[in-house]
């Protein structure tokens, strides 16, 4: 990887972009946004685990089911 850094765009003159290049190791990788993205969508899930729950199910039978056996009853 060093080599295709230090050669130029033609690959044969070499430029000044080598001192801007940074290896980073496993230490120093810190994946915040990463952490975050997944605890909202942690969040979503959960608001959407309690929506289904006391909202669709709580107190009621399965209603896409119900839906179903209706509709296939009439046909």
């Amino acid at each position: 990887m060093s080599s295709a850094i230090e050669k130029g765009v033609d690959g044969k003159h070499p430029t000044d972009e080598t001192d801007q290049v940074r290896e980073l190791d496993h230490d120093e990788y810190d994946p915040i946004g990463t952490a975050i993205l997944v605890g909202i969508y942690f969040l979503i899930l959960v608001a959407l685990w309690i929506f289904m729950y006391f909202i669709e199910f709580l107190g009621n039978g399965p209603t896409v089911t119900g839906v179903l056996l209706t509709v296939v009853g009439l046909a």
